[in-house]
Formats: structure tokens, C-alpha cells, sequence
């Protein structure tokens, strides 16, 4: 079998609002969405909020488009007083019929053992009753855009940034999900906010109703701790992670999308530090990489909150008296939401890697994920937040 790797960069943007074809569709989701820890709720009677307001969800009807079409999500957040940089996901339940974090946050149900490692790290796995939330946007939110947007913050802000930015604004292509958003569904956000201020968020989803190929949808496995019962993922320092998985028949141009970040530790630990990231299929190496980002000052104007120190340095400059450059030494500002990352940034979404894996035989697999991660020492919460799930055609 042949194996193809492809990593596809879904940009984000900061734009307005964008025309549709005739017969398209607008969902929104969320409109003003407090998301905090026991703090304002939601004034939407729609809206189901979980963990103390850490998490909302939202029930979706959406008609069917029986030609396909291309779906865009677009998310915006804005903080409400929470200054730091936290994680974000926004998630679809794939099969409302099967055991999900929502039944189990709602005490309904609990999670089966198999969806753990070891009798630990519960609803990592998929299960035959239960299975992991999709992730359909993998956020990091900027420190403090928003609340801390204001004038006062101005001896913060670089001379190459006109003004600290409003909100941040998120927009992405998830038409290879229309499977798992249309019909009924739900779909949540989660941020790991303990304030009580926290922020506010919009959400939308936009159909073109543009003919476009349909194809099917597997989740697999997801280490964000949603919910409570489930412990931080800093497993992968021990072992590997394996996940079976199977098709009934044989299945055309299998795709796996793939969503991994490295947290915790301080300076020296997986958050700043380069970690390759392993997967096999059947065991097979299908990819071998070490997600990393050096782009984060790119972000800077929305993160008016982040810390701030100054660095001495060696600048070169046009004197236009003399009509030449000189050097001279200078103090120059860096933020901390400027410094490199285990593939994330302040105020950036996590995008996944896609990995083309061709045409699959019927019957049973197997995924096998390794990573060179540290340990989760005393006040070092070295963890890897990772997410993976396959489409394919019949």
C-alpha cells in the first residue's frame, strides 16, 4: 500500500461577512456566548451549559444536501476579563445513538473502561458504544483581546501595531464533515477557562449548497479533557497509544486528519520544546514529524494582556543626516505570545495534518501513535492534546 503525506494550511482569516449562492445556508450556532467557570450564563434557552459554564453545546438542524456541498465554519472570541492564553475546542457529536462526553457530563451514562489505557485517561479511545467528539476546530485563545484592548495598554503595544484588535476571528473549510453536520447534531465549545469572567464567543456554519463529493466519517480517538473524570492526557511519556479500528468492505481514498499540541512543563517542557510526533498504520509509518510553530509574534495584535520584558539587542538604522546605516544597541520588547510553540500559538487555531493513506481493505486496523513526550513532573503538566479521525469512501 502506498502511502501519501499531505499537510493542508487552513488559513485564518479576519474578514466580513461573506455571500453565498443561491439556496445556501447560514446556521448560527452561538451568538454572544458566555463561556467561563461559574460565571454568566447564557440568555439562549437552547443552550446547554456543562463543567460549571466551561462547556456549552447546542442541538442543530440543518436540512440535507443530497449533492454535497462546501462548509465553512467561522468562530470569534472576545475575553470577558480572562487574560490568559487557554485552550479551545469546538466539537461535533459524530452519532447522537452512541455513548458521548455529553450523556456522560449529564450523568446519564459513564464512560465504558476500553475507552481508557491502563483503567486510566477515561473516553480517550473509541469504543462499540461510545465514541470520542470530532474536533472541528482546535483553538488557542490570545491573552486578553478584547476586555484588554483599550488605550491604557498602549505602552504595551509594538510601533508596528496600529491598535490591540477587538476580537479574534476564526474561519476554516470543514466540507469533508458534512457527514456529521446536517440532520440533527450537536455541536460544543469548550475552553479551559477557570475564571469567571472568561469570554464570549460567536459561532456559525455556512453552506454553500455548492454541489461538492460527500464522504463518511470515523472518529477515533481524542485526548482532550473535556469533562470531568478525565485525566490529564500525559500518558504518551510512558507508551504508545494504539486504536483499532474496521471497515465492513473494502473503502476508497482514506484520509486521516490528525490534531496535535504539546502543553505544559514551563520553559523547559513539551510546550516549548521540539517532540516528534510517530503514527503507524498497521504498523506501517505513515508519519513522522515534529509539529512545531515559530510564527507566533504574527499574532501579536491580539494579545494585549500577554507579559511583556525587553531584551537588549543590536539594531542597524538609517541615519538620513549622516546618509548611512549605523548600529546602535536598543531595548526591544518581547511578549510572551510571541515565543515559539509545540504547533500553537496565542490567538491561532491548531490545524491538522492530513494524511492520504489511499484505498483500505475490509476488516480490521490498527493506529499506533508514539510521541517523545516528558513526564508530568510536580507542577510540570507536560501533556499532548491530540485528535484524530479518517474519512473515506465506500
Amino acid at each position: 500500500m502506498r502511502y501519501v503525506i499531505i499537510v493542508f494550511i487552513f488559513s485564518i482569516s479576519f474578514f466580513s461577512s461573506t455571500a453565498y449562492s443561491q439556496n445556501g445556508l447560514d446556521q448560527v450556532v452561538f451568538k454572544n456566548q458566555p463561556v467561563n467557570y461559574e460565571g454568566t450564563i447564557s440568555a439562549d434557552s437552547a443552550v446547554v451549559s456543562l463543567q460549571k459554564g466551561r462547556l456549552v453545546y447546542k442541538k442543530v438542524e440543518v436540512p440535507n444536501f443530497p449533492d454535497g456541498t462546501d462548509v465553512k465554519i467561522r468562530l470569534s472570541l472576545r475575553s470577558e476579563g480572562d487574560r490568559w492564553d487557554k485552550t479551545g475546542s469546538c466539537f461535533v457529536v459524530a452519532d447522537p445513538k452512541l455513548i458521548s462526553i455529553l450523556d456522560i457530563a449529564e450523568g446519564n451514562k459513564k464512560f465504558p473502561m476500553e475507552s481508557g489505557i491502563d483503567g486510566a485517561f477515561l473516553g480517550v479511545r473509541k469504543t462499540n458504544d461510545y465514541e470520542p467528539v470530532i474536533e472541528l476546530v482546535r483553538f488557542i485563545t490570545p491573552f486578553g483581546v478584547g476586555h484588554y484592548s483599550k488605550e491604557q495598554n498602549s505602552h504595551r503595544k509594538p510601533v508596528y501595531i496600529p491598535e490591540w484588535e477587538k476580537e479574534v476571528v476564526w474561519e476554516t473549510d470543514i466540507s469533508h464533515l458534512l457527514k456529521v453536520v446536517t440532520n440533527h447534531f450537536y455541536i460544543g465549545v469548550w475552553i479551559d477557562s477557570w475564571t469567571k469572567e472568561g469570554y464570549r464567543i460567536d459561532l456559525s456554519l455556512h453552506y454553500s449548497n455548492r454541489p461538492d463529493k460527500l464522504v463518511h466519517v470515523k472518529t477515533l480517538l481524542n485526548t482532550v479533557s473535556y469533562i470531568e473524570g478525565q485525566s490529564l492526557p500525559d500518558f504518551f511519556a510512558d507508551g504508545m497509544l494504539e486504536q483499532d479500528f474496521s471497515f465492513d468492505t473494502a473503502v476508497k481514498n482514506v484520509k486521516l486528519y490528525y490534531i496535535t499540541s504539546g502543553h505544559g512543563g514551563h520553559s523547559g517542557g513539551d510546550e516549548f520544546s521540539k517532540r516528534s510526533n510517530r503514527l503507524k498504520i498497521d504498523k506501517r509509518t505513515v508519519l513522522d514529524f515534529i509539529p512545531w510553530r515559530d510564527d507566533c509574534a504574527s499574532f501579536r495584535r491580539f494579545n494585549p494582556s500577554s507579559g511583556v520584558w525587553l531584551k537588549k539587542d543590536s539594531a542597524s538604522y538609517i541615519d538620513f543626516e549622516a546618509k548611512k546605516y549605523r548600529v546602535k544597541e536598543i531595548e526591544e520588547r518581547i511578549a510572551s505570545s510571541d515565543l515559539s510553540r509545540s504547533n500553537w500559538c496565542p490567538g491561532s487555531i491548531v490545524e491538522p495534518v492530513i494524511v492520504e493513506l489511499g484505498d483500505m481493505s475490509a476488516g480490521g486496523h490498527k493506529l499506533t501513535l508514539e510521541i517523545d513526550a516528558s513526564a508530568a513532573e510536580k507542577d510540570k503538566y507536560n501533556h499532548w492534546l491530540v485528535s484524530a479521525y479518517l474519512t473515506y469512501e465506500e
